[in-house]
């Protein structure tokens, strides 16, 4: 099979490639970003507790809440320009190790002022996984997969509060008062070992790219490499460079629609312990039992929307109404207030969790229809660090408004205009049909 079209390529892959390449490669992905999302977000269950031993107001938890994204944002375009010229299996090694040391230190924080340096020192060591894996899936996938695979791996956020809520809830009752450390101190150990084991294991796990591993046969990189070249060759915007790729209007736009949604994202996650204590849960391990609710059915979600929008060949309608249905489900909460009860809390957050949450990987299908390959690493890791300010921003505001008023859904209010604004754009800016082709019509 010395020459093979592109339409053989592609019958080849969908008898089955495709699946033997998600079930190799997305597997310990996915494992790895639970991690890392569980310890960039128990900082929502440990603050239940540290806040009265570190002298935290609610602004300054959302300050170093935020934090993380600084040091983040300062160092995913290094990281990703890094993974090209030495791989994804050093880059995820030196990632996973270095973002699990780092959140076990913050178990000896004694003040805010430390706890912000150890906040900006995570996001500094994580920055470059995220956007470092939506490259990686690049050197495997074809853009018309990418969501429905992407949405498999972010998944992995969904599931780290499924298993992480009730985890952190038990770690901190649990673990109070053992060998004289507080519960939030255990909390912050423990759920940090998972991380440096991982990053050793990847080192040895993780595959560069198709070429390296032998249990793709000849013809099936021959395959996949036809498919991902001529994806390459037809790029509808190709730039002579990654400068030219940033003068145009695209990226800039790509920037807003993923720091409305990440502003969404970690508005809820920094925040939902705290939403459910306020709608009358005081025991912590049972708001930990409480949380996993919203976040099980927001992975359900996540995939299920993911894969409609792969299925039907298009983004801008599975994007606005992510973006406007999630802005409902948080403008319901910041109306309501504390008359929320338990159950409308939950309903809510259940809703907003899988439709925000969804939107993640839909939009990440779209930096490879706008940009060329070339410009591609630098562009990904662009888009997700100046979006990620999202990610600092939001939790500030609702703390700076709980400050304010007592009441952390008041600051809902902020990120639902967010929403509704990228919802807007959206319907604006993108084509009705997007440049994708739909499995049913390749051949």
């Amino acid at each position: 099979m010395s020459n093979i079209s592109v339409a053989e390529a592609h019958e080849l892959l969908e008898g089955g490639v495709y699946k033997k390449l998600m079930w190799r490669i997305l597997p310990f992905l996915l494992i790895c970003y639970v991690a890392s999302y569980l310890d960039r977000v128990n900082i929502g269950f440990a603050r239940l507790q540290m806040s009265a031993d570190l002298g935290l107001s609610e602004a300054a938890y959302g300050l170093a809440a935020g934090l993380f994204f600084l040091g983040y944002v300062l160092f995913e375009v290094p990281s990703n320009i890094l993974l090209q010229k030495i791989g994804a299996r050093l880059t995820f090694f030196r990632i996973m190790v270095l973002w699990g040391v780092t959140s076990a230190m913050t178990m000896f924080v004694t003040n805010p002022w430390q706890l912000n340096v150890l906040r900006f020192l995570l996001g500094a060591f994580e920055a470059g996984f995220f956007p470092g894996v939506v490259l990686y899936l690049t050197y495997w996938f074809p853009a018309r997969k990418r969501a429905t695979v992407v949405s498999w791996f972010f998944v992995g956020a969904a599931i780290s509060g499924i298993i992480g809520g009730p985890l952190s809830g038990w770690i901190i009752s649990t673990f109070s008062g053992v060998h004289g450390l507080k519960g939030w101190q255990w909390l912050f150990l423990l759920e940090a070992i998972p991380s440096v084991l991982l990053g050793f294991a990847a080192f040895f796990f993780v595959a560069d790219n198709p070429g390296n591993v032998k249990w793709l046969t000849p013809n099936e990189k021959r395959a996949l490499k036809t498919v991902l070249d001529a994806e390459t060759e037809h790029s509808p915007h190709d730039a002579a460079s990654v400068r030219e790729a940033l003068k145009g209007p695209a990226i800039y736009f790509l920037v807003f629609l993923y720091f409305a949604i990440v502003s969404g994202c970690y508005g809820i996650s920094f925040w939902l312990p705290v939403m459910i204590r306020d709608s009358g849960v005081k025991d912590v391990f049972v708001i930990g039992m409480y949380s996993a609710v919203p976040w099980t059915i927001g992975a359900f979600g996540i995939v299920f929307l993911s894969m409609w929008s792969d299925k039907i060949g298009n983004r801008r309608i599975p994007l606005a109404l992510c973006t406007l249905v999630g802005a409902g489900a948080l403008g319901a909460m910041a109306y309501f207030g504390q008359g929320f009860g338990l159950l409308d809390t939950i309903v809510a957050l259940s809703i907003a969790i899988a439709v925000i949450y969804a939107a993640v990987p839909i939009f990440w299908s779209l930096p490879p229809m706008y940009l060329s390959t070339r410009a591609l690493s630098v562009a990904i890791a662009i888009i997700s660090s100046l979006g990620s300010l999202g990610g600092f921003i939001s939790p500030y505001v609702i703390g700076l408004v709980t400050n304010r008023t007592g009441r952390a859904s008041d600051g809902l209010y902020v990120i639902v205009g967010v929403l509704v604004m990228c919802a807007i754009a959206i319907m604006i800016a993108l084509p009705a049909r997007d440049r994708i082709v739909p499995a049913k019509a390749t051949a």
